[in-house]
């Protein structure tokens, strides 16, 4: 599995996953993902990598998403790759994570 901390502070821990979020390796990313969510610490995701998602790699990360905010941390996903922006228009959840979504030329000739 390609996850991987980037960075980890008393108040950050900022990950990047290179791998797929499917039906076939989500359980084992959320026990992953899990155990970095501390209470007071802000997780970042960094989905640049992440050449495939369908809904249940959507799944976690919303779950991830209010389990954060019941430990009231900071939960924000970086540098999606084109295929998460493309399934989270796809869902209707941009505004649900709330987090800037850069639409590089690259992504915009596509």
């Amino acid at each position: 599995m390609a996850i991987k901390i980037t960075e980890q502070s008393d108040t950050l821990t900022h990950i990047s996953i290179a791998d797929e979020m499917t039906i076939y390796t989500v359980l084992e990313q959320k026990n992953e993902l899990l155990a970095q969510l501390k209470p007071g610490q802000q997780l970042q995701l960094d989905l640049s990598a992440v050449p495939e998602i369908d809904s249940a790699g959507m799944q976690l990360l919303i779950h991830l998403k209010k389990k954060a905010k019941q430990l009231d941390n900071e939960f924000s996903l970086t540098n999606h790759s084109q295929t998460v922006v493309e399934v989270i228009g796809l869902f209707n959840l941009t505004s649900f994570f709330g987090d800037p979504i850069v639409i590089t030329a690259d992504r915009s000739a596509s």
